[in-house]
């Protein structure tokens, strides 16, 4: 198991039960108007089969329900956030897999689409990951991603990054009891930002049709791309 892996999973396996709470909290309840409207541009429909990857507690996977998607699977390393999706939505029952996205235990070309919320960034293999993507998708599949982003505006970026920097991580510590994951979480936007062009990595997995849409002051970015 790699460093990153055993890093990322006990994070999330340690503040899995407040989770949820935090994401509202911290995002002043931005991060429900971020999902609908990322799947709102992907264009779900009862015919869809999602495969929602880093899915934890599953508020991607239960919006798309809402939508009218029928057949949701979700995939997270962190065994503690499924437990927490499968109780808030047990129509999930045999649809959880505990998988890394670089070695999605699926069948070729089994999805029309694929989501992943805020997760791409605590991938281990980037690249990996998205050519797995690529090859569960079906043809003309989407695979849709939402992710933080740091703003170009310069007085944006300096009230965001003194947010993620010193609010975010006292708050997310104080309430999750978990100060190293509130920490790790923002400094790994700004790294991630800085060094990882998603749209190229995605272009290089064989996606095409690539949209981007930047989200409330360029803090959050979705990028809508088709096998």
């Amino acid at each position: 198991m790699s460093e990153k892996k055993k890093q990322v999973k006990g994070i999330f396996d340690n503040i899995a039960g407040k989770y949820d709470f935090l994401n509202h909290f911290l995002s002043f309840g931005l991060d429900f108007y971020w999902r609908k409207k990322a799947l709102r541009l992907t264009n779900l429909n009862a015919d869809s089969i999602l495969l929602d990857v880093a899915c934890g507690t599953g508020d991607v996977a239960i919006q798309a329900k809402k939508m009218g998607v029928q057949k949701i699977y979700g995939a997270d390393y962190s065994h503690n956030m499924l437990k927490l999706f499968f109780k808030k939505s047990e129509w999930t029952g045999g649809h959880l897999v505990q998988t890394v996205a670089e070695k999605l235990p699926f069948k070729n070309e089994s999805f029309t689409n694929i989501t992943v919320a805020f997760g791409v960034r605590n991938f281990y293999d980037l690249q990996e990951g998205f050519n797995s993507f690529y090859r569960v998708l079906k043809p003309t599949g989407v695979a849709t991603i939402i992710e933080f982003r740091m703003p170009s505006n310069p007085i944006i970026k300096s009230i965001y990054r003194f947010y993620f920097k010193n609010i975010l991580p006292f708050l997310g510590g104080i309430i999750s009891g978990d100060k190293a994951a509130y920490t790790y979480l923002p400094d790994s936007v700004e790294e991630f930002d800085e060094n990882v062009d998603l749209a190229k990595q995605l272009s290089n997995s064989g996606f095409s049709k690539i949209r981007k849409y930047n989200l409330t002051f360029q803090t959050v970015q979705v990028l809508i791309v088709t096998k």
